[in-house]
C-alpha cells in the first residue's frame, strides 16, 4: 500500500518504519523542517520501567513491551543510553502506602526487578537521599532521543520510506477508495492508508479530514512541563522520583547521558502553546526539591527549558490512556487517529508501531 504518516516524532518515525519493513511504500509528511521538533525534543529522555499504567491499558502495555523492544534497538543501532535505574521515593507513611501500590501495579503489569527497600539500603545507593524507603526499578534507563529518531529515520530510508518536510496537511477526503490529501495549496495526492501522529496537531488534523467525524475529535488540554538544570556536580547516580501528583510523575532528578542533572518536570496547565520557563517556578522546585534532597544549595537551579504534554483531560480529571482511533472503530478505511500520546510515548514508540502498522489494512 501507498501510506502516508503525518509527523515525524519519535511515533511518527517508529509507525513509518514499521509500516516500510512490511513492505508499504512510506512517505512521512512533517510540517517543520526537521525531525523532532515538538513532544520528542522536549522530554526527560527516559526510558520507563511501566509500572504506573492500570491494568489493560495501552499505556501500560506498550509501555513494558516497548521498552524492552527499545533497549534491543539501541544494542542493535548503536544508540546511546544507559540503564541507570530510578528509586521512587517515599518521605512519609502516606507515600509509602502510594509507592506500595505502585510496586503491586508493576508487578501486574510484568515490571521485571521492582523492589521495596528501606530507608537505609537507598541511602547506600544514593547517599544524598532523603526517604522512609524506596521503589526500586532497575530496568528504567536514559536514552538519546535524537540518536533514536535518527536510527528510525535511517531503518525508514533503508526500507525505501521518505520524509518530506515542511509539508502541512491541508485536507484529505476519500476519493475512489483512496485518501486524497492535499498539502501546502497542493491539488492532493492519493494514498491506501493514512496515520495521524502529529501530537499537538493531532486534534487540527483530524478534523481535516472531511470524512471523520467531529464528534471522534478529543479536546486538546496542554499540560506544560518545566525544567530547571543543576549548577554543581550531580548528586545522585540514578533517576529519583517523588511520588506521582495530578497529571504528571512529579518533579524528579533526571541525568543526561554526559552525567549532568536537572529537575523536571512540574506541571503547569496553559491555554497556548509557548515554551518559556518562568524563573519564578525555581520556588516551587526548590520546596518540592528538598522534601528528598534536603542538601540542595541555594541558587543552583537555572531555568533550562520545557515541552507540552497533549493531554485529553485536565486538572482534577482521571488521566485519559493513548487513545488509537482505528478504521474499526470510526468506520473508514485505512484511517488510524492517534491522541494523547504523551509518556511513555517515547519508551511505548516501537511497540505502538506495531500495532497501528497491523491497522493500516483494514
Amino acid at each position: 500500500m501507498q501510506v502516508l504518516v503525518i509527523g515525524a516524532g519519535v511515533v511518527g518515525l517508529a509507525v513509518a518504519r514499521a509500516a516500510a519493513r512490511q513492505g508499504h511504500e512510506v512517505v512521512v509528511a512533517e510540517a517543520a523542517g526537521a525531525i523532532g521538533t515538538g513532544i520528542s525534543s522536549r522530554n526527560s529522555e527516559v526510558i520507563h520501567g511501566g509500572m504506573y499504567y492500570a491494568t489493560g491499558t495501552l499505556r501500560g502495555r506498550h509501555c513494558v513491551a516497548g521498552r524492552r523492544m527499545l533497549y534491543e534497538f539501541c544494542a542493535a543501532h548503536g544508540v546511546p543510553h544507559r540503564k541507570c535505574g530510578k528509586l521512587i521515593v517515599a518521605t512519609n507513611a502516606a507515600e509509602l502506602d502510594k509507592i506500595a501500590q505502585i510496586e503491586k501495579q508493576g508487578a501486574i503489569n510484568g515490571v521485571e526487578g521492582l523492589e521495596m527497600i528501606g530507608a537505609n539500603a537507598a541511602r547506600a545507593l544514593e547517599p544524598e537521599l532523603a526517604c522512609i524507603g524506596a521503589l526500586h526499578s532497575p530496568e528504567t534507563g536514559i536514552i538519546d532521543g535524537h540518536a533514536y529518531m535518527l536510527a528510525l529515520r535511517g531503518d525508514l530510508e533503508d526500507a525505501g520510506g521518505a520524509i518530506a518536510f515542511n509539508t502541512k496537511v491541508d485536507g484529505a477526503r476519500r476519493k475512489n477508495g483512496q485518501w486524497q490529501v492535499a498539502f501546502g495549496g497542493s491539488g492532493g495526492f492519493a494514498f491506501d492508508a493514512v496515520v495521524n501522529c502529529a501530537g499537538l496537531s493531532a486534534q487540527g488534523v483530524a478534523r481535516a479530514f472531511e470524512d471523520y467525524p467531529a464528534t471522534r475529535v478529543p479536546r486538546l488540554v496542554l499540560a506544560k512541563g518545566n525544567y530547571f538544570s543543576f549548577a554543581g556536580k550531580p548528586a545522585f547516580t540514578r533517576l529519583i522520583y517523588p511520588t506521582p501528583i495530578v497529571g504528571g510523575l512529579g518533579v524528579h532528578v533526571t541525568l543526561d547521558l554526559a552525567g549532568r542533572m536537572r529537575f523536571g518536570p512540574d506541571v503547569e496547565w496553559i491555554e497556548r502553546e509557548h515554551y518559556d520557563v518562568d524563573p519564578k517556578r525555581a520556588v516551587l522546585f526548590y520546596e518540592r526539591i528538598r522534601t528528598y534532597w534536603p542538601g540542595l544549595p541555594d541558587g543552583s537551579l537555572a531555568p533550562d527549558y520545557s515541552g507540552i504534554r497533549p493531554k485529553l483531560t485536565g486538572p482534577g480529571e482521571p488521566q485519559a490512556d493513548f487513545l488509537i482511533d482505528t478504521p474499526a472503530q470510526h468506520g473508514l478505511p485505512g484511517l488510524v487517529q492517534m491522541f494523547g500520546i504523551e509518556s511513555p510515548g517515547l519508551t511505548s514508540s516501537l511497540s505502538l508501531a506495531e500495532d497501528v502498522a497491523g491497522y493500516l489494512a483494514s
